[in-house]
């Protein structure tokens, strides 16, 4: 998400300091403040619920209106905390992590452990929140279930690592990239595409007996694999949409009808449709007990 602003495929505004997935140690915390001191490990996350909007009361907390930021780059209120001189510096996806310091509503910043290394804890404030959830939370992918993930890269993995928490029976994984079809393996995936050389539709139609996959999870911010994605699923299959692809890209579902009649679900998810205050946490402590690989 970060690169997409660098590179102009999600326009943003400027100046802006990027960084959206960071873990850190409370410097100061402001008044009213109780939950955290000065001196707490803690993980960021760029869409703090705040517990009493409209979405946060119907425990859809990944749409909390401080999730808003992800895509304005500054906070709910208009502001953004962040200034050089008189002019306003952007938090980039809603967080600003790039630097030495930075700065987050209360909810934003979620204690840790103290022993477990920052480094790896900082992945689970947006690409493992996002991969497992999007399994968990917004398809909720049942036990013995047939799952297809296209795009193996930090978001990719953690899907597939999301689907093997869920106890899927057939995790079939797509990249061109061969190592990375290597690690999906250590981590649970059982079958695997290369897209250079297979057709992904075709293969995961062949795996699982011309029926098609029970839910496909695009990761690689390409619309097309979305398109891909719907041909791979059976009828009543879930399609959900992980990555973010470029702002000019549309998703195409023809004809019409075959959507319709087949009674897909087309969803999209938001950092996994987490509410971080309590994702972080059981994700922390999956990883203490040996059933994430963070590393």
């Amino acid at each position: 998400s970060d690169l997409s602003i660098a590179d102009g495929s999600f326009p943003a505004p400027t100046p802006i300091v990027l960084g959206h997935e960071a873990s850190g140690i409370v410097d100061t915390v402001g008044a009213g403040v109780n939950h955290l001191a000065p001196g707490d490990h803690v993980v960021l996350t760029p869409a703090p619920p705040c517990g009493t909007c409209y979405f946060c009361v119907r425990g859809e907390a990944s749409s909390c209106v401080n999730s808003l930021s992800i895509m304005t780059n500054q906070l709910s209120d208009g502001h953004t905390g962040l200034a050089r001189g008189e002019e306003t510096v952007y938090r980039g996806v809603g967080l600003g992590g790039f630097a030495e310091y930075a700065l987050t509503l209360a909810n934003g910043a979620v204690k840790v452990d103290s022993e477990i290394p920052l480094e790896v804890a900082c992945v689970v404030g947006c690409a493992v929140q996002t991969g497992v959830g999007s399994v968990l939370n917004t398809a909720q992918v049942v036990e013995g279930a047939t799952v297809l993930v296209m795009g193996l890269g930090a978001i990719g993995l953690s899907v597939v690592q999301g689907a093997r928490l869920a106890s899927a029976a057939r995790i079939i994984v797509s990249d061109p990239v061969a190592q990375r079809r290597e690690i999906a393996g250590a981590l649970g995936a059982t079958d695997f595409i290369d897209p250079t050389s297979e057709d992904v539709i075709e293969r995961a139609q062949s795996l699982t007996g011309g029926i098609g996959v029970d839910y496909a999870f695009e990761c690689a911010g390409r619309a097309e694999l979305i398109s891909s994605g719907f041909l791979a699923t059976r009828n009543h299959g879930t399609i959900v949409c992980v990555g973010a692809p470029p702002i000019h890209e549309n998703i195409t579902l023809a004809p019409a009808a075959l959507f319709v009649m087949s009674e897909k679900r087309l969803m999209g998810t938001l950092l996994g449709g987490s509410n971080s205050l309590r994702e972080i946490p059981r994700l922390i402590g999956l990883y203490k007990a040996g059933r994430l690989d963070l590393e």
